[in-house]
């Protein structure tokens, strides 16, 4: 038999999703995987119900229906504060997974160079190698998760093609200051090199941060590939719309790219979805509360049971030390956190390309009572799960 590909083996099967599973065998609290378990804003669903007896039932347009792009054009360019045209500026992908990955086999060619922060999402990594190009990473330093400006220098001075941007970011809960965007601006312009941004929290920051898009800089927009999606905002993860906003000579090759990926993302649930992009500015007001509120009762918790962690300036992850267990793998200690303890977690180490093995993470996009069902839990941690040390 002919020897299969080898752009695998520089990465594993999804931790996370693999944590998913594990909590699901054990009937644990998935605070693994990030999705919640509280129902989308009502206007969705019930616009939802009325698409299914209606006629969205087959492909609509390759890179997006016509009122999503414009509903969603409307909608970033009042938080962008740019004109983003509907017509030329946008791809609707299959959730941001799909932007991230159109968007890196838009503008790298193999044998390229990608910088990408560290901790970082576990896709990034996997979507560089995959378009043939070779990771550059650059350590974010606990516990502020700020980098250090002479090591990201030295990345730039490697000529990577990109350099990808998750902010806020996903898992260490970093927002990136405008003293720090700009710094990277300057690189970014100083050595000719893209931006891909991930920004999927966008509308889950915790005051007094500010999410700053990248593309919102001085000559910037011209240099950035912004990827988002309704996911996380809009609580429908398993809706699968995300998107690309760049420049048209961008997009245009996105577009390329996304048809020949996934044809279009669903029809019925972009219809569907306009109604949420059509909210006002209340609504983003209301989620950054809402969150609020649950990280501070998170993190209430883990106080009062001395669990020590990181405090998020924006998204809903939370990394906590389990350095007193002794551990050397983490991935142990997040299968035996699943099954005696019952709460499901994602190892650290999927995370960072440093040797992290002491830092898990969890997350709080959940409702209250699941929140206090999971810190029950988490107060006989130590009396089920043996140290090691």
């Amino acid at each position: 038999m002919p020897s299969l590909s080898e752009r695998t083996q520089g990465f594993t099967d999804s931790v996370i999703r693999r944590m998913t599973r594990i909590c699901m065998e054990c009937d644990a609290v998935n605070l693994s995987q990030g999705f919640p378990d509280f129902d989308p804003p009502r206007e969705i669903l019930e616009r939802l119900a009325e698409v299914s007896k209606e006629d969205f039932h087959q492909y609509s347009i390759t890179w997006g229906a016509q009122n999503f792009r414009e509903a969603l054009a409307e909608k970033q360019t009042r938080f962008m504060g740019r004109k983003i045209n509907p017509n030329t500026d946008i791809v609707v992908t299959c959730g941001s997974t799909e932007a991230m990955m159109a968007a890196m086999m838009s503008v790298v060619n193999p044998g390229d160079k990608v910088i990408v922060f560290s901790p970082f999402y576990e896709n990034y990594g996997a979507d560089a190698i995959l378009s043939g190009a070779e990771p550059i990473y650059v350590p974010l330093h606990p516990p502020e998760f700020n980098f250090n400006a002479d090591e990201l220098e030295a990345a730039f001075r490697q000529n990577p093609k990109a350099l990808i941007l998750c902010n806020p970011s996903n898992p260490s809960g970093k927002v990136f200051t405008r003293e720090e965007l700009k710094y990277i601006a300057g690189l970014v312009e100083k050595y000719d090199t893209f931006v891909i941004t991930d920004e999927v929290y966008e509308h889950i920051v915790f005051e007094p941060n500010r999410h700053i898009y990248f593309a919102s800089l001085p000559g910037m927009w011209e240099r950035t590939l912004s990827c988002s999606s309704l996911s996380k905002t809009y609580s429908i993860t398993g809706w699968r719309l995300g998107y690309i906003i760049a420049p048209a000579e961008i997009i245009d090759v996105a577009k390329k790219v996304h048809d020949f990926l996934t044809v279009g993302a669903a029809a019925p649930l972009q219809e569907a979805a306009v109604t949420g992009l059509r909210f006002g500015d209340d609504y983003y007001a209301d989620l950054a509360a809402k969150y609020t509120s649950k990280r501070d009762l998170f993190l209430k918790g883990l106080d009062d049971l001395h669990i020590a962690h990181t405090v998020p300036q924006g998204a809903y992850y939370i990394l906590l030390d389990i350095s007193e267990f002794g551990f050397e793998s983490d991935l142990e200690f997040c299968e035996l956190l699943a099954r005696n303890v019952g709460v499901g977690a994602v190892p650290g180490s999927s995370f960072f390309r440093e040797p992290v093995n002491h830092l898990i993470r969890l997350h709080f996009a959940k409702k209250d009572e699941t929140l206090y069902a999971a810190l029950n839990r988490l107060e006989d941690m130590r009396n089920k799960i043996p140290y090691r040390k």
